[in-house]
């Protein structure tokens, strides 16, 4: 899975090169600039609510979640950094939600199992209304339908496993 994470006013791509069930995850984090060569592997794990043990080059730091609504704010050694993450599949799921007809799929943002279903085939929903519960990376998450209309297609189960960018549902 690829992101680009935007730190302070400088600009990454993040690769996932793994998640355990232990919470672990691994990822390549490399300057957006083509060619830069100055990309590093980190590993990072929550500790406690809201702070992160982070490891790159075996060097372990501290990060603290000051802020989530908005930009996310994070701390590391007392330095305040501004972070936000940008999915390339919200941006085109934001384009779709903008549109005024035709379908619409929502699609898994990663690997994860469906913990639940909120609507089913052929329900009516309305734009931002809970469709599915996704868990990923020991967290829960709501998949919304992008815009109002009906459910025309469902395509998992709860208790099915999916793969990321996998079409779960498609809102008409």
């Amino acid at each position: 899975m690829h992101r680009k994470i935007v730190i302070g006013e400088r600009t990454f791509d993040l690769e996932l090169l793994s998640a355990a069930d232990s919470g672990d995850v691994r990822f390549r984090l490399e300057p957006s600039q083509a060619g830069s060569g100055d990309g590093r592997e980190a590993s990072v794990i929550e500790v406690a609510p809201r702070i992160w043990s982070v490891l790159i080059d075996e060097r372990s730091y501290e990060a603290r979640v000051l802020s989530d609504d908005g930009p996310v704010v994070v701390e590391i050694n007392g330095e305040r950094y501004p972070v936000t993450v940008e999915d390339p599949r919200r941006r085109n799921r934001t384009r779709a939600t903008q549109s005024d007809g035709g379908r619409v799929s929502i699609t898994a943002p990663m690997p994860g199992k469906i913990v639940r279903t909120l609507a089913a085939e052929g329900d009516p929903v309305d734009a931002g209304q809970g469709i599915l519960v996704m868990e990923a990376m020991k967290m829960q998450n709501e998949l919304k339908a992008p815009r109002a209309g009906r459910i025309a297609a469902l395509t998992v189960r709860e208790g099915e496993t999916v793969s990321a960018g996998a079409i779960l549902a498609v809102v008409e």
